[in-house]
């Protein structure tokens, strides 16, 4: 070993050790944490970051040819907050407001903190944002960016971390690297393959993965030795790296090392300063610098003049169909949009993007979990990623959708085959749950067109959007009711039919808005005169359009090819909470069957039949 070398790793050292009294001094002061958890990392994230391997310059901390660190175990926020402090991020005496009531420094990682990469602690997560950063670096952005992936052994039973793995083979990301912290304990006791090192390789390896392994993830040597191998990715094109590291659960407090039952919580009074007193001397001005980036020339992103094929009043189009002709528009308006399909692409309409820009278009396959992951770590990067599939596949991704709003990721949402309008394939392919779902998140716009023409304008709306964004389509045509020059707004609603004489509010969207103005035209036969609403924003709603209905008819009805749970119904009675018009919700309550959408709209009883049976039920509990 050289004098160097020497040198660099008693630094390491020093630093390793000061990093810990900061991990135990910080869950200490929070009276809670996972200090053990985070003790285990301590010199794979210190030999990483501070040993020439991690490029990163703090003053340009959005260089695109920055490396990128994601914590997927969130749990070890004590640490990489430590991390920061050595990296003079954050100044240490700040380190003791963690886990406080408004502190940057929550107790998982999230965009509060401006290094967060990616919010984190909702385990199996981390592998898919850093593989769509790593996609986005390769493909997109051509940069010699990283990412490094923190990964604990208990999130590996993961279903995401396979669908993650899966696909960085298949787009060649040896830019990718995870590194696998193997400290055998859980959060109730031993991980499924304890310290076998080579039970990881055997699964991770099979995938086309070249996986380091690392007999003692405590010797800085032994670490730094794989941090150089991994650093020969030339050898290896094309295949993602993992580090698999043996470690040991609070390492460094031999009273809690590789013991169970000390997960999440803080280290006990007695031990502290013990433990304090082994790792030396405080020496709270010790830091660590990142190795510059590589110099890159980026190329600009061009934005041209957006052209809609146009649509003429009465065509018969699908608004699904409708949604992949303004991704083509859209692609030139907005050079960093990007489009990924859980191969449904052929029925999203996706396809059509794919075929004009294959180099924008990432085929995610069946695996929707890596697919949002993916899209969040895309979106992180400055991209605009529209992610579609079925809509009632996007339920199977909730965990990682919800989490998208806490790392700020504005990612836009498309869902196919709503409701039970999509007829004879049955209620495994009927998103009925999607609009509740989406409804959930905070500042989330939530969209459902009925024509082309609000389908395009309500894309390039959500194209804007700063924020999560939802559109709904449909898998019928529908004719078009709008010219192509009105104006669309998120938050907005149109009135297609209204009179001074109007008794009932019908309000609709999607498919069901075509049948509000079929039961409106029947409703006046009978003397009924009926107000139509095209609620096309559902969040956020247009109250005043809305009050104004409740003020000026003496009922409305809200009809939906939903579940009422979550839905249209339920977000005019929260707007009408404190009004005394009365409302009624059509919505889909019967269990749903195969066969032709008009009978099933019939069956739920929110066809243009169902709806003025509904309207004459009312206007005989009126009159009697």
């Amino acid at each position: 070993m050289s004098t160097e070398t020497h040198t660099d790793t008693s630094h390491l050292q020093a630093l390793s050790n000061q990093i810990r009294r900061w991990i135990v001094r910080t869950t200490s002061g929070a009276a809670s944490g996972h200090p053990t958890s985070s003790l285990s990392a301590v010199e794979l994230m210190v030999d990483l970051l501070f040993a020439g391997h991690f490029r990163f310059d703090v003053q340009q901390p959005q260089n695109p040819a920055n490396d990128r660190l994601i914590f997927s175990k969130g749990h070890a926020s004590p640490l990489f907050y430590a991390l920061w402090a050595a990296a003079g991020e954050i100044p240490p005496g700040d380190l003791q407001s963690y886990r406080e009531f408004g502190s940057r420094l929550e107790g998982h990682p999230t965009s509060r903190f401006s290094h967060t990469e990616a919010a984190t602690g909702s385990l199996g997560q981390g592998l898919s944002i850093g593989l769509g950063m790593a996609m986005t670096a390769r493909y997109l952005d051509h940069s010699p960016s990283r990412s490094f992936v923190l990964l604990g052994d208990s999130e590996m039973t993961e279903g995401s971390q396979w669908e993650a793995i899966q696909l960085a083979t298949h787009y060649k990301l040896d830019n990718l690297v995870g590194i696998l912290d193997v400290n055998r304990l859980g959060q109730r006791g031993p991980t499924m393959y304890g310290h076998d090192l080579e039970a990881y390789r055997r699964r991770i390896e099979p995938f086309g993965w070249r996986c380091i392994l690392i007999e003692d993830g405590h010797d800085h040597d032994q670490v730094l030795h794989a941090y150089e191998q991994m650093n020969a990715s030339e050898q290896y094109p094309g295949q993602p790296i993992m580090l698999i590291a043996h470690t040991i659960k609070g390492k460094g407090i031999p009273e809690l090392e590789d013991e169970g039952g000390h997960h999440g919580k803080p280290v006990e009074d007695e031990l502290v300063e013990g433990a304090l007193d082994r790792w030396g001397e405080a020496n709270e001005d010790i830091r660590g610098q990142f190795a510059a980036p590589i110099v890159y020339q980026p190329d600009p992103p061009r934005s041209m003049k957006a052209e809609s094929p146009g649509y003429s009043l009465g065509d018969e189009v699908a608004t699904r169909d409708a949604y992949g002709n303004a991704l083509l528009h859209l692609a030139a308006k907005y050079p960093q949009l990007v489009s990924l399909d859980a191969e449904v692409s052929n029925s999203t309409r996706a396809q059509r993007f794919q075929e004009a820009h294959p180099g924008r278009f990432f085929e995610m396959f069946i695996a929707e979990q890596n697919m949002v992951g993916a899209a969040t770590g895309m979106a992180l990067r400055g991209k605009i990623p529209f992610v579609s599939t079925f809509a009632a596949f996007l339920t199977r991704a909730f965990d990682q959708i919800r989490m998208a709003p806490h790392s700020e990721a504005a990612i836009k949402f498309v869902g196919s085959h709503c409701g039970v309008s999509i007829g004879q394939d049955g209620p495994s392919q009927m998103g009925l749950e999607d609009i509740a779902m989406f409804r959930t998140l905070q500042d989330a716009a939530v969209l459902y067109p009925c024509d082309a023409v609000s389908t395009e304008k309500l894309a390039d709306e959500m194209a804007a959007y700063e924020g999560i964004a939802y559109l709904r389509t449909t898998r019928g045509d529908t004719p078009v009711l709008y010219e192509s020059d009105e104006s669309f707004s998120i938050g907005g609603s149109k009135i297609l039919r209204r009179s001074d004489d109007d008794q009932v509010t019908l309000i609709g969207a999607g498919i069901t808005l075509h049948e509000c103005l079929d039961a409106q035209e029947r409703l006046a036969q009978q003397g009924i005169a009926a107000r139509v609403i095209d609620l096309y924003s559902i969040k956020p709603l247009d109250h005043a359009t809305v009050r104004q209905a409740a003020d000026q008819t003496q009922v409305v009805f809200t009809v939906e090819d939903h579940y009422p749970e979550g839905g249209i119904g339920e977000a005019v009675l929260t707007s009408l909470s404190d009004h005394p018009t009365p409302v009624r919700c059509l919505a889909v309550r019967k269990r749903p069957l195969s066969g032709a959408p008009e009978k099933l709209l019939d069956n739920e009883g929110i066809s243009a039949a169902g709806i003025v049976e509904a309207v004459q039920r009312w206007n005989q509990e009126r009159s009697d």
